[in-house]
C-alpha cells in the first residue's frame, strides 16, 4: 500500500504529538506507532517537567544539567531548552495540562541534583497527564492519520535525502512517502532484561540510520534509574521516581544504615547501590518513606502508593526493596539545534535522538521538556522551509 503525505512522523509519544501539534494545519500528517497509542514511555514519566522559573534560577538551572550531564553536554542546547521551557509550559497548559497547584500559584517539587525546587508535576502521573492531553488535541486534527501496531523497517532514500519511510502491519506493507520525516520512536529499553520502558521500544531507528550511515552520537551514553521496585517477575521495571527522594525518602542497606546521600545524581546513587549490595550480597536496598508526611504520600505520589500496595508493601508502613534499571537513552541519531539529523529532510526528537542537552547524564525531569521543546523546533523548521 502506498500513502502520501506532507509529513510522517514514527512515533506517538511526547516528541510525536507535539511535532503533529506544531506542524501547519494545511499539512497532511501521517503517524505510526508500534503498539497502540498510548504504551509510549511518555505515559510513564512520574516525576515531572522542569521549568526556568524566573532569570534569578537561569545560571542554578544551567549548571544543574551540566554539572548531572558530566559537562559533555551541548550548551547550546542546554541554553535553548532553559530558553524555551516557560513558553512549552504555557502551551501545555493552553491544551488542558493540568500542574499541581497551591493557593492559585503552581507548586514546584525538587528532585536529585537540582539545587532548588523548579519542577512542575501531576501527582506522580505527570507523563500521563501531559501525553493523554496531547493526544487528545491531536486525535481532534482532521490533518492526522494514526497507524497503531505499525512498525518501521526503513527509511525511503533518494540521492541521498529522506522521502519517507517503509512499514508494515497485520494488514501488509505500506511505503508512506513524504518530504519530512521525523523520527520520535523511542529507546532502547527493550534490550535490556531490566529496563522501566516498555519492551517493544528497541532501538528500531538507530539500526535504520546506521544502515543508512546517519550520523548517530554517544550510544554508550545509558542512564540506570537507582530505585525501581524490586520484583522476580519478567517484564518492565516499575518505576519509584526520584521525586520520592526529593521529598525526603531515604535509602538503607539491609542493616537499615543510610548508606549515600540520596540527592546525588541518578549515576552516582546508582553506583553507590550496586557497591551496597555487593557488600552485602543482596539483590536489592531499601526504600524509606518513613520521613514523608502521609499527606505527601497520599496526594503527591497516590500511583506509587497503590502500586507498591498490589505488590504487598506499604508504604505508609514499611520500607520498600528497590533496584537500579535500565531507565533512559541519552545518545541517539545526532540532530542539530532544530532536530535535524545528518540526512536531508530526516528530523529526529525525544530519546530517540542526540541533541546534546544531557550529556553523559541526564538531570531529573528534563526529558519531557527536552523531548518538546526539540519536537516544536523540529516543526517550525519544516513548516518554515516550505
Amino acid at each position: 500500500m502506498d500513502i502520501y503525505a506532507d509529513v510522517a512522523i514514527v512515533g506517538t509519544g511526547v516528541a510525536g504529538l507535539f511535532a503533529a501539534l506544531n506542524l501547519p494545519s494545511d499539512k497532511k500528517i501521517v503517524m505510526i506507532t508500534k503498539a497502540d497509542v498510548e504504551s509510549s514511555d511518555s505515559f510513564l514519566a512520574q516525576g515531572g517537567i522542569c521549568v526556568l522559573r524566573d532569570e534569578k534560577d537561569y545560571d542554578s538551572y544551567f549548571e544543574d544539567t551540566m554539572k548531572a550531564g558530566h559537562y559533555e553536554n551541548r550548551k547550546e542546547s542546554v541554553d535553548i531548552m532553559i530558553r524555551s521551557s516557560r513558553e512549552i509550559i504555557n502551551d501545555l497548559v493552553g491544551y488542558g495540562v493540568e500542574f499541581e497547584k497551591e493557593n492559585g500559584e503552581f507548586a514546584y517539587t525538587k528532585e536529585g541534583a537540582h539545587s532548588k525546587p523548579r519542577i512542575l508535576f501531576h501527582e506522580d502521573v505527570t507523563g500521563k497527564e501531559i501525553t493523554s492531553k496531547l493526544l487528545l488535541q491531536v486525535k481532534k486534527l482532521e490533518n492526522v492519520t494514526i497507524y497503531e501496531y505499525t512498525v518501521m523497517t526503513d527509511i525511503i532514500e533518494e540521492n541521498g535525502r529522506c522521502v519517507g519511510i517503509f512499514a508494515e502491519n497485520e494488514e501488509g506493507k505500506m511505503r508512506i512517502y513524504a518530504p519530512d520525516t521525523i523520527l520520535a520512536s523511542g529507546g532502547i529499553g527493550g534490550k535490556y532484561k531490566h529496563s522501566t520502558n516498555f519492551p517493544h521500544l528497541t532501538g528500531d531507528a538507530l539500526d535504520i540510520s546506521r544502515k543508512h550511515g546517519i550520523r548517530l552520537e554517544h550510544l554508550d551514553y545509558v542512564q540506570i534509574h537507582p530505585t525501581t521496585l524490586y520484583s522476580t517477575k519478567p517484564g518492565r521495571r516499575f518505576l519509584i521516581s526520584e521525586s520520592v527522594r526529593g521529598e525526603g525518602a531515604v535509602l538503607y542497606n539491609k542493616n537499615k544504615e543510610r548508606f549515600v546521600n540520596e540527592l546525588l545524581p541518578r549515576d552516582v546513587v546508582t553506583e553507590a547501590i550496586y557497591k551496597e549490595m555487593e557488600k552485602d550480597g543482596t539483590d536489592y536496598v531499601w526504600l524509606s518513606m518513613e520521613h514523608v508526611p502521609k499527606e505527601t504520600i497520599l496526594k503527591h505520589f497516590p500511583n506509587i502508593y497503590q502500586h507498591c500496595l498490589e505488590e504487598g508493601y506499604d508504604v505508609l508502613k514499611e520500607c520498600i526493596p528497590v533496584v537500579p534499571a535500565q531507565h533512559y537513552f541519552m545518545g541517539g541519531i545526532w540532530v542539530d539545534s532544530d532536530s535535524r539529523t545528518s540526512m536531508e529532510h530526516l528530523y529526529a526528537a525525544g530519546e530517540t535522538s542526540c541533541n546534546g542537552v544531557h550529556g553523559a547524564n541526564r538531570l531529573a525531569s528534563n526529558s519531557l521538556l527536552e523531548s518538546l521543546v526539540f519536537a516544536k523546533r523540529a516543526a517550525k523548521k519544516i513548516g518554515q522551509e516550505q
